[in-house]
């Protein structure tokens, strides 16, 4: 059965202060320092700043005034506006002790999920919870034209939540096949704003990685559960994290800001609950087996290892779905020890004659490019033998763009001719040559 979103346990809803699990010293801290950044001075204002509800948000405040840090102005709003919402202001004390615990770190608005209490979330939504269907992943990848051996290849791997190594010839959909498994997974699951750990503040949702779920598009129930948790989290489709080439062991390890004395979390941190894509392995300035290595405990162990600058290490849940993509054979970039580790590996081969013009018709139907039998035959019979007739999933994209440029450039209506193949053909291969400097 496919998990749906309504069967992700949202996260439960805090109650009282000690629910939070967090220390007072932090607590205060975060609310005083979101007070001076943001000039807030009433309670609903400073609750939905620091995701708490406004009972909780209260708790707060009376600590800070018990404190004497904090003094409430009477029941006159600002600009003169009178308001039933008792405004509060930081007194000198407070503003100092503010001042103080931005120099210590400068985070400051959603109050962070401790990390253990995260890792019971992480439980409720794993990727290991999903099963998904032949017909799933068919439908996320109808746009690709694929042989039936590899949906029952890929199906398996993806419903398992382990690791998997597809390789083969470039321009064949590695990273469309990629694309389509993040497709079919289609629910939402619930990404922390940050974490606490030791003290430290790690944020963790980042609009770039995570896809915020549309309100319009949850039910009543769903939205509920949003204000019951206060917002500490965030509704996000299960999210894709995609590195090429510029991927390298740093970008894997927190990432530390030392002006403003905060962490953020490294990129699989980020793809909890998600995929981890790590397309054209083999071109990074790491060497592949380098970069196999750094993931074998979070492989095997479901676990990753993070330190702190002070050098503090500590662990984190790993829940992802690692897919490593390569054009080079598996056994040129990696000792067998390094693959018994990757669970699943699948070859992503070209096309055979009859796929590739299942595919080439359906590419120039989309674009408007008129098929002509003589000049399929120029491109079968004349071209392709010039590369040992092999064929890849890029090429008839690339013809076809090729084609429909030059009969752009020209005025010339969008068919297909045995010319206008040998002017497309020319640009998708180069001559080896000799240039004379």
């Amino acid at each position: 059965m496919n998990m749906q979103t309504s069967s992700v346990m949202a996260p439960p809803a805090p109650k009282r202060l000690d629910d939070l699990l967090l220390s007072p010293v932090m607590m205060r801290d975060i609310v005083l320092k979101t007070m001076f950044r943001k000039n807030t001075n009433r309670v609903s204002d400073l609750a939905r700043a620091i995701c708490l509800p406004v009972p909780i948000t209260q708790e707060l405040i009376d600590m800070a005034r018990g404190q004497g840090l904090m003094e409430a102005m009477g029941t006159l709003g600002p600009a003169g506006e009178t308001s039933s919402e008792m405004p509060y202001q930081l007194t000198d004390a407070g503003k100092s002790r503010a001042l103080d615990a931005l120099t210590q770190s400068e985070y400051f608005g959603p109050m962070p999920i401790p990390l253990d209490v995260y890792r019971e979330q992480i439980k409720r939504q794993s990727i290991r919870n999903i099963q998904i269907t032949r017909e799933q992943l068919t439908g996320a990848m109808g746009h690709l034209v694929l042989p039936p051996a590899l949906i029952s290849n890929l199906g398996p791997a993806v419903s398992s939540g382990r690791s998997i190594l597809m390789y083969g010839p470039p321009g064949n959909g590695k990273s469309s096949i990629s694309n389509g498994i993040r497709d079919a997974m289609g629910d939402k699951i619930y990404v922390p704003r940050a974490i606490e750990y030791s003290g430290q503040v790690i944020t963790v949702y980042d609009p770039i990685v995570h896809s915020k779920a549309p309100e319009d598009a949850e039910d009543t129930t769903s939205l509920r559960r949003r204000a019951q948790f206060a917002r500490r989290y965030v509704l996000c489709k299960r999210p894709t994290v995609i590195t090429g080439g510029e991927l390298s062991l740093d970008m894997l390890d927190l990432v530390y800001n030392p002006t403003a004395r905060t962490y953020q979390a490294p990129l699989q941190l980020k793809s909890t609950g998600g995929i981890f894509i790590v397309d054209d392995l083999g071109r990074q300035a790491e060497p592949p087996q380098k970069l196999v290595n750094r993931w074998i405990v979070p492989l095997e162990e479901s676990k990753d290892i993070l330190a702190l600058q002070s050098g503090e290490k500590f662990e984190v849940p790993f829940d992802t779905l690692v897919i490593f993509s390569t054009n080079f054979h598996p056994n040129e970039i990696f000792d067998q020890a390094a693959l018994r580790r990757i669970f699943f590996k699948i070859k992503i081969d070209g096309p055979n004659q009859q796929d590739f013009l299942k595919i080439f018709a359906l590419v120039a139907r989309k674009k408007g490019m008129q098929l002509d039998e003589a000049s399929l035959v120029h491109l079968l019979k004349t071209k392709y033998p010039t590369i040992n007739n092999i064929y890849a999933n890029y090429q008839p994209v690339f013809l076809i763009d090729q084609m429909i440029a030059v009969c752009d450039f020209e005025g010339i209506p969008y068919k297909m001719t045995p010319e206008l193949v040998d002017r497309a053909w020319a640009n998708m291969f180069v001559k080896d040559e000799h240039i004379v400097k």
